[in-house]
């Protein structure tokens, strides 16, 4: 028989969608998912011309898209182009994968991986169809394909669990059907086991096959309860979606297994659910990306010692108020007296205690109605409004509540304090609010040590 190479370019061309196949296996290397990438991009982007010389060697005419004998043959045009813009947007969906560097290395593999498998399910379903009722060309090719579209197909709903998979988690099962699968399909094609073909070159389904259905059920069962797990992972409100999206691609599943009669549409959805899901794990992710991180943020607000705000937290509220400051605005600044003193002495569980102390008298007084935060060791700031006569009320309230403190092991507490008020300071920033009251609070410091000369706080021990 003569091979007549046109016809045969005019077989394998139309589903030989090769060239996004190639950037498949570009993006692959380019995400290091594995050095044989190029291998398989050889093989995809000369396929048709391997196809030739192989048809050549058997000397079978490939001339049959001419001679149309399977009925769904005047379909295939449609159907074909249908797989050729189905490849065409998983390529754009990997493209889109390789340029977003908020995704892992890792997830970028998984992606593209399943984005690879379902356009190889895809493109041997195609070759399937073509192949089917086409005496030009030999049995067991036919069988061949079907094996390759059988064995993919499973590992396609194996690599969505994987992307929806912890990193260290190990699912057995689906390794144990996935490997069974394949080898089973290995086994089965040289017997007629999986897929019987007549002598009009028709397939049909062999005994095994309703075993591949077993398997092919459970790993959909795998994918449900793994898609399950993996919502848990994202706010109530944001897994309406991802559940909808594993119902459209089990929904283009049964109507192409259970309604037949060519309605191949199990690939469509598949590659709609690897968008879908894409664009889900992009933005619920980001979504909880931004949760954590105001998380972290509330957490460098407090100050873990006292519970007071931190000096983090000061500093937003400083450059809040930069361009306003409120007529009523007071800036209070608070020191602990002999700290260093205690730490020496006693040691330094004894000196967080004061600070512990002075946090809670300064929240209780001055900040009641204000925020308070630690900025140094035995530091604070009170940003508030108060008049001045609230102010000094305030301090009078503060001496008080210091003298009635008492610790497990200092027995008295003593602070200086001092304050600036927006009100006597007409135009100034509250940069220069705070200097002024630290100011005040060092001439009080300096009276203290003036009048008693040394620390003479009583401890718990004696000393």
């Amino acid at each position: 028989m003569s091979l007549r190479i046109g016809s045969a370019r005019t077989f394998f061309a139309p589903f030989g969608s090769y060239f996004p196949i190639f950037v498949f296996s570009y993006f692959f290397f380019e995400c290091h998912l594995h050095k044989l990438s190029w291998l398989v991009c050889f093989f995809l982007i000369n396929w048709h011309y391997l196809g030739i010389i192989l048809l050549k060697c058997y000397g079978f005419d490939a001339d049959f898209w001419q001679k149309p004998r399977n009925p769904l043959r005047t379909q295939m045009d449609y159907y074909t182009s249908v797989i050729f813009i189905l490849l065409l947007a998983l390529l754009v969906l990997s493209i889109l994968i390789s340029e977003n560097s908020r995704i892992s290395l890792r997830k970028k593999r998984l992606f593209i991986g399943a984005n690879l498998l379902i356009a190889l399910s895809a493109m041997a379903e195609c070759v399937g169809v073509h192949l089917n009722g086409n005496p030009d060309f030999p049995k067991w090719l036919l069988a061949a394909v079907k094996a390759l579209d059988y064995t993919l197909t499973p590992m396609t709903g194996g690599v969505f669990i994987a992307l929806m998979e912890k990193p260290k988690d190990k699912n057995h099962l689906l390794a144990c059907l996935l490997l069974g699968n394949a080898a089973m399909q290995a086994v089965s094609a040289p017997f007629g086991w999986m897929v019987i073909i007549d002598d009009d070159h028709c397939y049909s389904h062999g005994p095994l096959y309703p075993l591949y259905i077993v398997f092919y059920c459970l790993t959909i069962l795998l994918l449900a309860v793994q898609m399950a797990s993996y919502g848990k992972s994202f706010r109530r409100q944001n897994r309406m979606s991802l559940y909808a999206t594993i119902g459209l691609v089990l929904t283009g599943i049964a109507i192409q297994e259970v309604l037949g009669n060519g309605r191949r549409v199990a690939y469509l959805a598949l590659t709609l659910g690897a968008a879908f899901l894409y664009i889900h794990y992009c933005e619920f992710s980001q979504l909880k990306l931004d949760d954590e991180l105001t998380e972290q943020q509330k957490k460098l607000a407090i100050d873990p010692l006292t519970g007071s705000l931190s000096r983090f937290a000061y500093m937003d509220a400083l450059t809040a108020l930069e361009n306003h400051v409120p007529e009523n605005l007071a800036v209070f600044l608070v020191d602990v007296n002999g700290l260093k003193a205690v730490n020496d002495a006693i040691g330094h569980d004894a000196g967080d205690e004061l600070i512990c102390g002075t946090a809670r008298c300064v929240e209780n007084t001055l900040g009641r109605d204000g925020q308070t935060f630690r900025i140094g060791g035995d530091e604070f700031v009170v940003l508030t409004d108060m008049t001045q006569t609230q102010a000094e009320a305030a301090l009078a309230a503060l001496k008080r509540e210091t003298k009635s403190w008492s610790g497990e092991n200092v027995s008295d507490l003593s602070v200086s304090a001092g304050y600036a008020l927006a009100q006597t300071h007409p135009g100034q920033s509250v940069e220069a609010l705070v200097n002024e009251a630290d100011q005040a609070m060092y001439a009080q410091k300096q009276d203290y040590y003036l009048h008693f000369g040394r620390d003479r706080r009583r401890y718990r021990d004696g000393k």
